[in-house]
């Protein structure tokens, strides 16, 4: 049994999946949260999810007005993607994209009914945890410039000029492992 304990609670996993060369060998299995400002039940799952799992998610919160094929990249195949689920329905996704002994965080998004609790802040605490467990040396990602301070929590410092992609103004940051 492998545990990871984030500030709130642990989280365990167990071995039957290989989702990359430079990580344990470890399926993504569950770990309580505190719901707050929500009448759900104080318990989410996190989990390895499929790309395909991913897409209503990305495209519902990150791309709206784009087609549903906008939300999916090639590198999508060889990516780790996770997802996190409250009552069985899926509200946050994350995936990660390793090169060497960097990770590289893409395609972030919590549901907006679930925001501000908590629930992006565990996934992003058991992905780095998680990292730090293979020989991944560095963490980074092109952040949206709304999102520097959540991202700053997380020790993560930006390591390059404001840049664009389309209107969206971002920065990469990234962390040391």
């Amino acid at each position: 049994m492998f545990g990871i304990y984030t500030a709130l609670s642990p989280i365990y996993g167990e071995q039957p999946h290989t989702i990359g060369a430079a990580l344990p060998k470890y399926q993504i299995d569950c770990c309580k949260i505190n719901h707050e400002r929500s009448t759900r039940p104080n318990y989410m799952k996190i989990r390895k999810i499929s790309w395909q799992q991913t897409i209503p998610l990305r495209h519902r919160v990150l791309w709206p007005n784009k087609p549903l094929e906008y939300c999916h990249i090639p590198e999508d195949d060889d990516g780790l993607h996770f997802g996190v689920f409250v009552d069985d329905l899926l509200v946050c996704v994350a995936s990660v994209y390793l090169t060497l002994n960097k990770a590289r965080l893409r395609k972030f998004a919590t549901d907006p009914q679930y925001q501000n609790q908590g629930i992006g802040s565990q996934l992003l605490t058991f992905i780095i945890t998680f990292l730090k467990g293979g020989t991944v040396d560095y963490f980074w990602c092109d952040a949206r410039e709304s999102a520097l301070e959540f991202y700053k929590r997380f020790d993560m410092h930006v390591c390059s000029e404001r840049f664009f992609k389309g209107e969206v103004a971002y920065y990469k940051m990234e962390v040391a492992l």
